[in-house]
């Protein structure tokens, strides 16, 4: 029996004319190394979904698995006070749990940025509802999917 989220996904995806199918594994894929080592791929092509406050409002930030979100950029382009969702705010705003956050799907729309990097995949991975579902889909299609706009936001790395 599918996870009530799943399919909250695959429907999402299907009313977008998204052929991307969830799939779940045994062991967790709740963070981008466990999702990369499940799947057989690398960190920097999951899509991990994460919930950040806006003046207070959610936002989505889609980033690659090997990035960390510099929210003084969020900040700067967004010309607003960033907080970290706590894992209710994300519950909330989304309805899927922390670790299993997808693209699509949300409990309310939600604005939407991608890590830039992502653009360089043919194939990238998110999460599909639950910490051990994923599905595959092309940069093109998460763009489509979410209505996202492309943005520098990663950390600069620490030398």
């Amino acid at each position: 029996m599918t996870h009530p989220n799943i399919e909250r996904v695959r429907v999402s995806l299907r009313q977008q004319g998204i052929e991307a199918q969830p799939v779940e594994f045994a062991e967790s894929t709740r963070t981008s190394a466990e999702a990369a080592a499940a799947i057989g791929t690398t960190v920097a092509q999951i899509a991990k979904s994460l919930v950040f406050l806006a003046n207070g409002q959610p936002l989505l930030v889609i980033a690659s698995g090997v990035n960390r979100v510099d929210t003084k950029k969020l900040a700067a382009l967004l010309g607003a006070k960033i907080t970290r969702a706590d894992a209710d705010a994300v519950r909330q705003a989304t309805g899927f749990p922390i670790g299993g956050v997808a693209p699509v799907g949300h409990a309310t729309p939600l604005r939407t940025l991608i890590d830039e990097d992502l653009m360089a995949f043919a194939s990238i991975w998110a999460a599909a509802g639950t910490p051990n579902a994923v599905f595959e889909t092309t940069p093109a299609d998460l763009l489509k999917m979410t209505g996202g706009q492309i943005a520098d936001i990663k950390e600069a790395p620490k030398l």
